[in-house]
């Protein structure tokens, strides 16, 4: 069973959200997805033979509920699933990377004793053509401006909320049935650079990643040795990711520049997360000043650490947290904040607000559940 309804924007508006629900097979799902893709403009992409037949083993052995998606994607376009030069899945259709505050509360820290997630998800308010110097194309949209809220529930196994802005087989934030929370924020500014190749590589992409952890994980530990044991790709733009789940325990996982593997825990307290490695700046105290091409990373990280440690937060004070390092509504400033999310993962709660322009504020908080059956 399929469902799209629009949740908030409107024409007018800077956002219009959409909120799809699909039920069924993980075949099943993986049509409907593909079929709302190709309506949005997507098309399967060439890839290296061997590489396509390594990743379609990959996914069968490590994320069968991806392959199982590929085939449903396989059959609405007519081919043959083991065919070699198309790659099935990337179902993309706006340019991928963000900036992004996140900060978990874990329970011995919140007023209620629910651990939760809050992150500003900030982004460029502007086109693809903009973004690299040139003038929008006649009817471009803004590359953010038409995210989609997903809910998917299989036959078998977890569901989950996500949100994209950018992927529809991938997302940004996630959380599933079983508690498990998953964010995504760049990770190193002054590292990133051109791909040099940006063709699908064996395992998992970097906004593929958190919806591999909702699909196949159930709680921290249970993510963390699935992501130890996966292959990662990015396309020149590296990411870590805030991981939680509904027992209290919560980490960040991260990629060193040399290719190092990191797992960040900070003891029983509130964890924050922006756009510089933590593995490199582990003390919130010791961060160094904000550079041009930092974008702010480490004075949206002091706020939010001088805002949480050693009080007790309860859930209004973790979106007035966010609020104070939300970006502001300044022509001259590259990003805005496109939406704000609140994960809820004793509750198994995704809550959003979502932009909707330069004086028009935000959309209500909606509030979705993974697990209505």
């Amino acid at each position: 069973m399929n469902n799209m309804t629009r949740v908030a924007g409107g024409k007018d508006d800077f956002q219009l959200v959409h909120h799809l629900t699909l039920k069924g097979s993980q075949f099943e799902i993986g049509r409907a997805l593909t079929e709302e893709a190709r309506r949005l403009g997507w098309a399967p992409t060439p890839a290296d033979p061997a590489v396509n037949r390594a990743r379609r083993t990959w996914f069968e052995r490590h994320w069968p509920q991806h392959h199982a998606r590929m085939d449903g994607a396989a059959a609405v376009l007519g081919l043959d699933p083991d065919q070699d030069d198309l790659a099935l899945d990337g179902l993309n259709y706006v340019p991928e990377g963000s900036g992004c505050s996140a900060l978990w509360i874990p329970p011995s820290a919140a007023a209620d004793g629910h651990g939760r997630i809050g992150r500003n998800y900030d982004f460029f308010p502007l086109t693809t053509s903009e973004v690299m110097g040139t003038a929008p194309r006649p009817g471009e949209l803004p590359m953010a401006s038409r995210p989609y809220v997903i809910t998917t529930v299989p036959d078998e196994g977890l569901a989950s909320t996500v949100i994209t802005m950018s992927a529809l087989d991938g997302c940004m934030d996630g959380v599933n049935s079983a508690g498990l929370a998953v964010t995504l924020l760049v990770a190193d500014f002054e590292r990133a650079a051109p791909p040099e190749r940006v063709s699908p590589q064996v395992g998992v992409g970097s906004v593929q990643l958190p919806r591999f952890l909702v699909d196949t994980c159930e709680n921290v530990e249970q993510a963390k040795q699935a992501l130890l044991g996966a292959k990662q790709y990015d396309h020149g733009l590296s990411l870590h990711y805030l991981v939680a789940d509904a027992n209290g325990r919560a980490f960040v996982w991260e990629r060193g520049r040399d290719g190092s593997e990191h797992i960040v825990e900070l003891g029983d307290g509130p964890l924050c997360v922006t756009n510089h490695l933590l593995h490199r700046h582990p003390d919130p105290t010791k961060l160094p000043a904000d550079s041009p091409g930092s974008f702010g990373t480490y004075e949206r990280l002091r706020t939010l650490y001088e805002r949480s440690k050693g009080v007790t937060v309860s859930p209004r004070d973790l979106r007035d947290h966010l609020r104070a390092v939300r970006q502001a509504e300044d022509p001259a400033l590259p990003f805005r904040t496109l939406w704000t999310t609140v994960f809820d993962t004793a509750d198994r709660t995704l809550s959003a607000r979502f932009y909707l322009g330069d004086g028009r504020g935000y959309s209500e908080e909606l509030v979705f559940h993974p697990s209505d059956r």
